[in-house]
């Protein structure tokens, strides 16, 4: 895995070519504290995952540790609380996080993917869960993810078929954002997250944090927190800064306080 700062860009690559990048445990176990640290960075506004060379984003989990990591039920289950955290530690992050997809995206890829908030994707990208075609579970919080995207039907879909999806495909369900050519991704990617880091941080991370509350299991919907979150937009030097600059017909420089 290597992480590098561009600007106000983190870049994050997932980088295991010669298995198409597919996650190993070490990989999943360093994604949190990493999404931590760059949480806690005021230069960084925006992070981006990208899977290293042209094949592929991410082709799911390391297949090839299960026999040792994933043998008994027990083994299973602290597996998948790695993954679980890694894919908590993405989605709960305070800035945004985008997923660029080229080439393969499947299994826990998408599963990844789903956890940004946004997803652009190459012409070249295709998408698959295959867990039926490997006799795997799947834990509830990736499958209510995947259907808080796509909606149950797509999500069925996806799950009982096992098929591939183009990129346009994908973006047809929701499943991404945008689908741009191949050449053209990481110039796209890079001008959204301009975009994004021009605009007000406290913003920006109180919708996020609000979706992710709408996007809860009944019951768990927290009211309070979000009405919080918008009044700490109000009360911020952000907001002044803001009516300063339209009134003033510049652009305004947000600092995230």
């Amino acid at each position: 895995m290597i992480a590098r700062k561009d600007g106000a860009i983190g870049w994050i690559t997932l980088d295991h070519q010669e298995r198409f990048n597919a996650m190993s445990l070490d990989m999943w176990q360093a994604l949190p504290p990493l999404i931590a640290q760059w949480s806690q960075d005021a230069d960084i506004r925006v992070i981006v995952l990208e899977g290293a060379g042209d094949k592929a984003f991410v082709s799911g989990a390391d297949i090839s540790e299960f026999e040792t990591l994933r043998a008994t039920p027990e083994d299973v289950a602290r597996y998948e609380d790695d993954v679980d955290a890694a894919m908590a530690a993405v989605a709960g992050c305070d800035k945004p996080v985008i997923a660029m997809i080229n080439g393969i995206c499947m299994g826990g890829g998408v599963g990844l993917a789903v956890s940004c908030d946004m997803r652009i994707a190459s012409d070249h990208a295709r998408f698959a869960v295959p867990a039926a075609r490997l006799g795997l579970g799947y834990r509830h919080s990736g499958v209510r993810s995947l259907v808080n995207l796509v909606g149950a039907a797509a999500a069925k879909e996806i799950f009982f078929t096992a098929r591939q999806l183009s990129s346009d495909e994908a973006a047809q369900i929701g499943l991404v954002n945008r689908v741009v050519p191949r050449d053209e991704l990481r110039d796209v990617t890079r001008d959204y997250c301009t975009m994004i880091a021009e605009n007000a941080p406290l913003t920006i991370m109180a919708v996020k944090q609000t979706i992710a509350e709408i996007q809860q299991a009944p019951g768990e919907f927290n009211a309070a927190r979000c009405d919080s979150l918008v009044f700490d937009c109000f009360a911020s030097e952000d907001y002044r800064e803001g009516r300063r600059a339209f009134m003033e017909k510049r652009k305004p420089e947000f600092k995230g306080k």
